[in-house]
């Protein structure tokens, strides 16, 4: 087991000797000690700052504050859950047509997904909210779809051209159409190796509904900004911000959760797992007939 181990890892680097294991271990003592240095340095700071005194914090025990925040966490998922669904929706199209033979199509494609790619998502959002003049909720799912979609298209793509080329051939030659290579064979071990980057790139669009509040959408971070902005202490932000980035903190690891379990789930799948063939039994592998004659 040693020898398989050892053998795996050298494939891809130099076994660490004794020393470069010492080292690293200093690396990561040394390291280690920066953060923890870093971490009570804040914690110092905002002590020394009274951050941490009941009159700060009493206010969130107020019933109308805490409806606030579980109203602006309702939109804050309500505006995710239609961009996320939207942006795969959008990204499966989008990679639809740049994997597409026909080449108009292919160009179309190509150039949507390179221009939502390039312009900041800010920038769509206040177009959209602004000259278009449409209410806030549809104007920032519209910009969040617009951009996780065109990365989402390139996930796909990257994804189904992962998939090894002899698979789409021995699909063809079994007589499969093109669409039924895409939907049975490639497509699903594209998403399952590009699970993780979606994941991430969800996680980054759960993050991005924060610039609602931008355009008055009443979301989390909206409902933060009104609560610090009718305090009548120092500092009013801070303890704001405590209370709101483990929520935000809190839902990334829920997804990043769920994209484990996803991954778990598909290895535990009777449809992907290897089966089991019986081992090889002595015996005659042809049945024995009369000896031809002369």
């Amino acid at each position: 087991m040693t020898a398989q181990l050892s053998t795996e890892s050298s494939a891809l680097y130099d076994v660490p000797g004794p020393k470069t294991q010492q080292r690293h271990l200093v690396y990561g003592v040394i390291s280690t000690a920066l953060i923890l240095a870093l971490f009570g340095w804040i914690v110092y700071l905002l002590f020394d700052t009274n951050q941490f005194t009941a009159t700060k914090w009493t206010p969130f025990e107020y019933k109308g504050i805490q409806e606030l925040l579980l109203t602006g966490l309702g939109n804050t998922l309500k505006a995710f859950a239609f961009a996320s669904v939207f942006s795969l929706v959008l990204g499966s199209v989008l990679a639809t047509g740049r994997l597409s033979e026909h080449r108009p199509l292919r160009w179309i494609a190509t150039l949507l997904v390179e221009f939502f790619r390039a312009m900041p998502v800010l920038v769509m959002i206040f177009f959209i909210f602004v000259a278009l003049k449409v209410q806030p909720l549809p104007a920032l799912v519209a910009g969040l779809t617009l951009y996780n979609g065109s990365v989402l298209a390139e996930v796909f793509r990257t994804g189904v051209n992962s998939v090894e080329r002899g698979q789409k051939e021995a699909a063809f030659s079994l007589g499969m159409r093109k669409t039924q290579v895409m939907t049975y064979v490639l497509a699903p071990q594209g998403i399952r190796a590009m699970l993780p980057t979606i994941i991430s790139q969800l996680v980054v669009a759960l993050k991005d509904t924060s610039l609602g509040y931008l355009i008055t959408y009443e979301e989390l971070l909206h409902a933060g900004k009104l609560i610090a902005s009718n305090l009548d202490y120092d500092l009013p932000f801070i303890p704001v911000v405590m209370v709101i980035s483990p929520i935000y903190i809190g839902m990334c690891m829920l997804l990043s959760w769920f994209a484990t379990w996803m991954a778990r789930r598909q290895k535990r799948n009777p449809k992907t797992e290897a089966v089991d063939v019986a081992p090889a039994e002595p015996g005659t592998l042809l049945p024995r007939g009369p000896l031809p004659g002369p």
